[in-house]
């Protein structure tokens, strides 16, 4: 028995550790499943790609609401948390290999409250917890808790904050195209902001890109004749006579959802029975209750005038929005399919994901799907029973009772 003792006594905790570095590899990964489109002509989609028959295009991961605190973050949420937020990532990369990232707001808890030199910290932080992804290309939108409510929007400081992330004018919009994928990305939070003067530049930058669409659309590539003065343009350019099919534009990119009326929902329920591999990571298939974390009302969405306009003048090829921290499938009543990207921090729920999308070379379809991330309870409840093994096993280990006994 004592030559028992003696030789298991320094491996067994060697043992343990070794286990928990695997459980930390392994709860790490992703579970992913495709969601299916709610369109009868996109339908075929979802079990051409469940039988991997489609010809790969742009994979994009689309993240929100990391909800960075940093300096003020805390022992237990930057040694346990933001570790386990930058291992997600880390095993994301490299097991799903997406070719870009898409952040849609929210990556600071309170950033609106930042002085500069506390923005560049959260910055720093960010950067890290994203590791290899910073190899991609990115893009970042700005979110209400990272530039602040209408009350407190202030366009000095979304055009400082803007100069932080890749492709952001000075109002905080975005328009860029990689693998013959255009997306355009609008500082939302301005659209619900009444006559603030960010608002007025939001709506410039959604003609503009209006314009450009329809250009290339009709084959026009200059708007500048031969004199240097400016092109007339023909009546048909005026966005409330925007004659293109709806789906034909961009791929939008924004924090808040866009308007919807009451009766409209989302069809959480069908996705999640279609697929067990989603359900069995948390009970989204009930109607959760908006838990209020923070000083805003989580139930905002882009006004129904704004939201008209966008549809007149972007017509979206797709559209991807966040801030309700939940994940949401919906179609409009033009067919656009509009997809809400769940929180990806414990902060906010006990189970957080994200979304894949991939952008098919063979047809204008788009594939998403749902990625679960491990529970915070079940990560915590694993460490509890790591920990009161350990203790047993120490204290069999040196007291001299219990090793009589044994």
């Amino acid at each position: 028995m004592d030559l028992f003792t003696w030789n298991w006594k320094p491996v067994l905790p060697l043992l343990l550790f070794a286990f928990l570095f695997l459980y930390e590899e392994w709860v790490s990964i992703p579970s992913c499943a495709v969601v299916p489109s709610s369109s009868p002509d996109l339908h075929a989609e979802y079990d051409t790609v469940k039988e991997g028959n489609q010809v790969e295009g742009l994979k994009v991961m689309i993240v929100a609401n990391l909800l960075l605190f940093a300096s003020e973050a805390g022992f237990f949420n930057q040694y346990f948390r933001d570790y386990y937020m930058s291992k997600f990532f880390k095993k994301s990369f490299h097991s799903l290999k997406p070719d870009m990232l898409l952040v849609l707001g929210d990556i600071s808890a309170k950033g609106f409250e930042l002085n500069k030199t506390k923005w560049v910290s959260l910055l720093h932080q960010f950067h890290q917890m994203l590791g290899p992804f910073l190899e991609l290309p990115f893009h970042v939108v700005l979110g209400d808790r990272d530039v602040g409510e209408c009350n407190k929007l202030d366009a000095r400081f979304v055009h400082w904050v803007s100069r932080s992330f890749p492709g952001l004018d000075s109002a905080g919009c975005g328009a860029f195209e990689i693998s013959n994928v255009s997306f355009v990305s609008l500082n939302a939070v301005a659209l619900l902001c009444g006559n603030n003067k960010l608002r007025f530049s939001v709506e410039r930058t959604i003609e503009t890109e209006s314009i450009d669409l329809r250009m290339e659309t009709d084959g026009i590539t200059e708007l500048v004749d031969d004199s240097g003065k400016l092109r007339q343009l023909p009546d048909s350019f005026r966005w409330r006579e925007n004659a293109m099919l709806s789906g034909s534009g961009p791929v939008l990119l924004l924090h808040f959802p866009l308007y919807r009326t009451a009766n409209d929902s989302c069809r959480e329920d069908k996705i999640f029975e279609k697929d067990p591999r989603l359900s069995s990571h948390g009970s989204r298939t009930q109607q959760r209750e908006f838990t209020n974390s923070g000083p805003y009302d989580l139930l905002h969405t882009v006004p129904p005038n704004a939201t008209e306009y966008i549809f007149q003048a972007l017509k979206p090829r797709i559209i991807f929005s966040a801030h309700t921290h939940e994940f949401c499938d919906h179609t409009h009543s033009d067919g656009t399919r509009e997809v809400t990207v769940p929180a990806m921090t414990w902060k906010l729920r006990d189970d957080p994901g994200f979304i894949i999308a991939t952008f098919h070379r063979d047809r204008k379809a788009v594939s998403v799907s749902y990625c679960s991330l491990a529970r915070e309870s079940h990560v915590l409840l694993m460490y509890i029973s790591f920990l009161i093994l350990f203790l047993t096993i120490y204290l069999v280990s040196n007291t001299p009772q219990l090793r009589c006994l044994r």
